[in-house]
């Protein structure tokens, strides 16, 4: 019996030994910046980025506006006059500075509350074209500085699939879709 459970022992060693792991990796900026999700995400992020500008610059035009007034009649006004003119520059000032402080922490905090769904989506479908091939590894290109392909298996293009990405779009479709938009915003 002893013998039987050695022999036993030592080919599910031997087999093990043999068994060669598997390795994958993938592109996941890529799977992010192409996922259809992202293409919403920039666009309200966009949108929230203008309503932002817009209301900076309404409030440059209301500080510029009483600047010129201050510049051009203040040597008019009496000393209280201006006094409370240059408070009120300074005043208008400091709402910029905390208005472009604030809005830039929200902005951020909405880009982050936007990505988060994306980042678990791509993770959880990665982690399920892992489970389902059977790779104990699954490595980000992004982070690596060499892959031999003949080694690891590109988990990329179905991932792509499993995430609705077009087979025709790329990084540098989308960049050239982006600066369109960028040039349409322009003119």
């Amino acid at each position: 019996m002893k013998k039987i459970f050695l022999i036993a022992a030592s080919a599910l060693l031997a087999v093990s030994a043999f068994a060669q792991p598997k390795f994958a990796h993938v592109n996941t900026t890529e799977l992010i910046q192409l996922c259809p999700e992202m293409d919403k995400a920039r666009e309200t992020m966009t949108t929230a980025q203008n309503e932002a500008q817009e209301t900076f610059n309404d409030m440059q035009a209301e500080f510029n506006t009483k600047f010129q007034a201050y510049q051009s009649k203040g040597s008019t006004w009496t000393a209280a006059t201006r006094e409370s003119k240059e408070k009120e520059l300074t005043e208008i000032q400091q709402r910029l500075q905390e208005y472009s402080q604030t809005v830039q922490m929200e902005l951020q905090q909405k880009q982050e509350e936007l990505m988060q769904p994306i980042y678990e989506k791509v993770n959880t479908v990665l982690q399920d074209l892992a489970k389902k091939g059977g790779y104990i590894f699954v490595f980000d290109t992004n982070n690596l500085l060499y892959v031999d392909a003949a080694q690891s298996h590109d988990l990329t293009p179905e991932a792509r699939k499993a995430l609705n990405i077009p087979a025709d779009r790329t990084l540098e479709t989308l960049a050239a879709e982006l600066q369109a938009q960028q040039a349409a915003l322009q003119q």
